[in-house]
């Protein structure tokens, strides 16, 4: 087995990255069986002895021998866990790619040796720019690229390809110049519990649910951005980008659960929270399923949502200053939530707010300040 003798070892006293070696040939092997790193990357599947051989042994010495690819062996506690590259590199621009395995996911570990490498293309290879690229849907890549600073996401419909199949693809990049810190913010979404009530993430499995209340037709009244008729694509789609929401910065939703069954009530959000002129705004918007209204259900988890989205941001809240809630005028339901959890109404725009025939209702408009709320 040939490997290369000449690789830096770039280290930050917790991850090291070395060059490969023979006995790094069965965790590798290994890894590859791992249906998650099958999902998301290129490699053969079947994942074959032989495949993890001749990446070591040729792709990877090839890479350093004609300077067109720097891959590393990731070692953490002692142990290899996993393998990163740069590539390219023509203009001064290149592309980076990981993986690890399965056992030390959480710990940090990808980010650190991300941050590693992204350095050395800086400050080794005298690159101006990295680029990443994940295929849509894995948060796990895109939240290691967000924490190291990558910046302007875009998504390009079919712009990758994986055994023949064209998928949907993430690109960010950063610059020599940018701090690889993170840049905006990544919402995570809290358990949060209340009388008979639990607010968590939304599930695949809420989609009959999701169906259900949004095809409701004092939902559909109400609610006219919605699509109509709502089927069970559209609740399978709203589930779907509610993540993505989280991940840009832009809003954090909730399915509102039955504490005892779990099962799906409504939906509450705050949203707004990249707000363009003020970062420290943020809306309620909510819908609830019919059996679960007359309960006070929605009161009550948007009383949990005013306490989170008011809890500063270094304390696991949103920070927000202000909390604006819009509803028709006429929705006494919408209205009465508001006013249960002291919100003030400031205004009402006439004619605001479209109805599905046409016509217009006026949309009245609450506020909130932390400053007023019991906990602020």
């Amino acid at each position: 087995m040939r490997f290369p003798d000449d690789v830096p070892v770039l280290t930050d006293g917790v991850v090291t990255l070395r060059a490969h070696t023979a006995a790094d040939v069965e965790p590798a092997y290994r890894m590859c069986q791992d249906p998650v790193m099958q999902e998301w990357t290129t490699i053969p599947v079947p994942y074959l002895h032989e495949h993890a051989v001749n990446f070591l042994t040729e792709v990877v010495p090839a890479g350093w021998r004609d300077n067109t690819a720097w891959a590393w062996a990731i070692e953490y506690d002692g142990n290899y866990v996993g393998t990163i590259d740069l590539r390219d590199g023509e203009g001064g621009v290149g592309e980076v790619g990981f993986a690890v395995s399965a056992e030390v996911r959480g710990n940090g570990v990808m980010t650190r040796a991300l941050k590693l490498v992204v350095r050395y293309a800086f400050d080794g290879l005298d690159w101006k720019r990295v680029i990443w690229r994940a295929y849509v849907g894995n948060y796990a890549s895109r939240r290691v690229a967000w924490k190291t600073g990558f910046r302007g996401l875009v998504t390009i419909p079919g712009g990758g390809r994986s055994r023949g199949v064209r998928k949907d693809e993430w690109v960010a990049t950063i610059g020599c110049d940018d701090e690889l810190e993170p840049k905006g913010n990544w919402w995570a979404v809290p358990v949060l519990e209340g009388g008979a009530i639990r607010l968590r993430e939304l599930r695949e499995s809420d989609a009959q649910r999701v169906m259900e209340a949004c095809a409701d037709e004092r939902t559909q009244q109400w609610l006219t951005g919605m699509p109509s008729p709502y089927g069970l694509d559209d609740a399978k789609g709203f589930i779907a980008s509610r993540p993505d929401a989280a991940a840009s910065g832009e809003a954090v939703a909730w399915a509102v659960a039955d504490a005892v069954t779990d099962e799906l009530l409504g939906n509450v959000s705050v949203f707004g929270l990249s707000h363009r002129m003020d970062k420290t705004v943020g809306e309620i918007g909510y819908w609830m399923h019919p059996d679960a209204r007359g309960r006070k259900v929605m009161s009550t988890a948007v009383e949990l949502v005013i306490a989170h989205a008011f809890r500063p941001i270094e304390e696991g809240g949103l920070g927000r200053r202000r909390l604006v809630l819009r509803c028709a005028d006429g929705n006494t339901a919408s209205a009465h939530v508001a006013e249960a959890n002291g919100f003030t109404q400031v205004a009402n725009e006439r004619l605001a707010d479209p109805r599905r025939d046409g016509t217009y209702n006026n949309l009245l408009t609450y506020d909130l300040l932390a400053t007023e709320h019991p906990g602020g």
